[in-house]
């Protein structure tokens, strides 16, 4: 498995958003590549991250539509950056994290049965990795 930090296309693409409602904890991204969230593909493009309750988040799109509502659970990471974190497999990205100081972000996304499955294929595509012990 591949871990994906974006740090250098996303430091300078997140930002917050300052307002005393919900919406201080919201971060805009412009992503470079197709993605998936849940069983959701979305197309490259800028988005935006909100965080509706503690266990739940919106993705908007560009023209601020909702794309994707997704359950999401408090991560052991903490970052000084603000940076999304995708687990990559083959040419397929999934949202893994979502890491922001100045949102007070700390957000991890449950894996889908899509991404398992993508990680199974990706696990088979390598082959067998067998180690030999010679036995007495």
């Amino acid at each position: 498995m591949k871990r994906i930090t974006a740090l250098t296309i996303f430091l300078a693409a997140l930002v917050t958003v300052g307002s005393a409602s919900a919406q201080d904890r919201a971060i805009q991204a412009n992503i470079p590549f197709d993605f998936t969230v849940g069983n959701k593909l979305l197309p490259s493009g800028t988005y935006r991250v909100i965080v509706e309750s503690p266990n739940t988040i919106e993705i908007l799109d560009s023209k601020h539509r909702p794309a994707v509502l997704s359950v999401a659970f408090a991560a052991d990471d903490k970052s000084k950056n603000n940076v999304l974190i995708f687990d990559r497999y083959g040419n397929q990205y999934f949202l893994s994290k979502i890491l922001s100081s100045s949102a007070d972000i700390s957000l991890q996304l449950p894996i889908s049965k899509l991404e398992k499955k993508a990680r199974l294929e990706e696990a088979s595509l390598r082959g067998s990795n067998q180690s030999l012990v010679a036995i007495k």
